[in-house]
């Protein structure tokens, strides 16, 4: 047993081809965490679920924020189950032997870099289940710039917590107490949130009320496809204000190639349109022209 190791990580993510961090995970690009900073969560989500990862969503969270801010970065996560002495010396032991310093949760928040989001599962426990309170927030602000954490569990000292810049928090209750009587079972492994599976060093996008996890290898063709569903939307709200297309025709999957052909223009002419102007949209012609077997009338 032994915690955040370098190559069952790299084990984890083969599908991740690009540059990773020292200890492994996939480091996606900065420019992609930019990018999802302006998209909405169902544009984000829309990529990744037709592709088959159907578990990627949990709902099920508070946030210490209200107004709006998005949680963007990189996962780095953690799971644990609640305590049994013998397996908590071994677990400890194995921690110091590894130049680990204070308690677990103390361990992943000393091993965050810019860019981060800390992913923890506490299963669920709230009681004594406090993972993060106002001096470990301010160390995740300090460290990560402008990540936070999803806690699948309890935190405390929000009063102390809101003060803290630049973090937004995703957490399943508040409790008085600190936290107690728990075992860290894996470090950067695959990590259950409610009813979403996370792996280290896929992209947490937390808004709305919720959190999805991009895999990694995923993020350019969802940052790219969330941004040819913003742009959809955009000039298909002018099409229907114009009654030049009925909302039947603009909610299917699949448009025509009279339609692309006005979208294409529309992104060419219209100031609106100047950032998408970069989108290769040969794809979708090609469904187009030769039909889209997964086409189910209406768009997801």
């Amino acid at each position: 047993m032994h915690f955040n190791v370098k190559e069952d990580i790299i084990a984890l993510t083969p599908q991740w081809k690009g540059e990773r961090f020292p200890d492994g995970r996939p480091r996606v690009p900065d420019k992609y965490l930019e990018a999802l900073k302006g998209m909405t969560l169902e544009e984000v989500w829309k990529p990744i679920f037709v592709k088959g990862y159907e578990s990627q969503f949990e709902g099920h969270l508070h946030t210490l924020h209200n107004d709006d801010r998005k949680l963007v970065g990189r996962a780095v996560t953690c799971e644990f189950v609640p305590t049994r002495p013998d397996l908590h010396e071994v677990a400890f032991a194995i921690g110091q032997q590894e130049g680990r310093k204070g308690n677990y949760n103390q361990w992943v928040v000393d091993s965050l870099v810019e860019g981060d989001v800390l992913v923890a599962d506490m299963y669920d426990k709230i009681y004594k289940g406090t993972f993060l309170g106002g001096n470990l927030t301010t160390a995740v602000s300090t460290r990560t710039k402008t990540g936070g954490a999803v806690i699948w569990g309890g935190v405390r000292d929000v009063e102390q917590m809101k003060q803290v810049d630049n973090v937004q928090v995703y957490y399943r209750g508040i409790d008085p107490t600190p936290i107690r009587d728990f075992v860290m079972k894996g470090f950067n492994t695959p990590t259950r949130i409610g009813a979403a599976i996370v792996l280290p060093g896929d992209v947490v996008f937390g808004a709305g009320g919720g959190v999805l996890f991009i895999p990694s290898h995923l993020v350019p063709e969802v940052v790219d496809g969330a941004a040819k569903t913003h742009v959809k939307d955009i000039f298909g709200f002018e099409m229907i204000t114009q009654n030049v297309f009925t909302t039947a025709q603009i909610d299917r999957n699949t448009w025509t190639e009279d339609m692309l052909d006005l979208l294409v223009k529309f992104i060419k002419e219209d100031p609106r349109g100047e950032e998408y102007r970069d989108l290769d949209w040969s794809k979708e012609y090609d469904l187009a022209r030769n039909g889209d077997p997964n086409d189910t009338q209406t768009a997801l």
